[in-house]
């Protein structure tokens, strides 16, 4: 009712419309269950509440074993080994050592970090860019546009874990794609509107690519006419490379609460000129 409207002070959300938040009148704050808030900055504006951001270790450890999953089944060529399956083909390919392949990771927030961490550990070369400089031991970070240049043309696998914002919507574009090594690998576990879809089909088709692993489009699900689905060099993922844990996000979110409740403190808040 409109009443119990008027009384609701802050809202725990997933992925809600923002027009049934622009509805509650009275929010003094926003609690995303998810590390991507894109849709509530943008629909909502200047006007919005404080948002919150899930910054949950199990999201982080999630999707940093993702990233080390996906990695290995390209430096394993599971792609390749995949069609000469198909082709009754019994063909040994060489071995890629990790301390002979480079990956790049477009974005050094808390997924970036802890994805850092695995692929150092498991031996490969690590080198990150972000938005504002970063330092993080083992690691070679980039920043700015001569940055992301650098990045691109080291990576033997580029993995995008960057928020979607004004910033990076088609950040991954033709220009971008051609600055990469011939025969590289993207993954892409940020948002699908990071990559020019149309640009990466092309740059794939060409061969300058030699596999895409896509867990985010910007239609989700993922069309059935989308040329993804078949596309012999895509691994099509349905958004699930780091799920919320229900439990861990349940406890981050009631300490989050019971901090405000007791203190009127709120945790770190989303940038709304940033957008994340």
């Amino acid at each position: 009712s409109e009443e119990q409207r008027r009384m609701v002070e802050f809202a725990i959300v997933a992925n809600p419309d923002p027009a049934d938040i622009a509805a509650l009148p009275g929010l003094t704050w926003i609690h995303s269950l998810w590390a991507g808030v894109e849709r509530l900055v943008l629909e909502l504006g200047e006007k919005a509440p404080p948002i919150v951001r899930l910054k949950d270790p199990e999201l982080s450890r999630v999707m940093a074993e993702a990233v080390l999953a996906w990695t290995y089944y390209l430096q394993r060529d599971m792609p390749a080994y995949r069609d000469n399956q198909q082709k009754a083909l019994w063909q040994e390919l060489d071995y890629r050592h990790p301390g002979e392949m480079t990956i790049g990771l477009l974005g050094l927030g808390a997924l970036g970090v802890a994805a850092a961490e695995r692929l150092l550990h498991a031996g490969f070369n690590v080198t990150g860019w972000s938005r504002s400089s970063k330092a993080i031991e083992g690691v070679e970070t980039l920043t700015g546009d001569d940055g992301l240049q650098g990045l691109l043309e080291k990576s033997d696998i580029l993995v995008c874990l960057v928020p979607l914002t004004d910033a990076t919507r088609g950040l991954v574009n033709a220009s971008r794609l051609a600055a990469m090594k011939n025969g590289a690998a993207i993954i892409n576990f940020a948002r699908g509107a990071v990559i020019v879809a149309d640009h990466l089909i092309a740059a794939l088709d060409s061969g300058k690519l030699s596999h895409a692993v896509l867990d985010v489009f910007e239609q989700e699900p993922l069309p059935a006419a989308s040329p993804f689905w078949q596309h012999p060099k895509v691994a099509v993922l349905p958004h699930i490379s780091a799920p919320t844990s229900r439990e861990s996000s349940a406890r981050i979110v009631a300490g989050n609460v019971r901090t405000w409740r007791e203190t009127g403190t709120l945790p770190e808040t989303v940038d709304m000129a940033r957008g994340y």
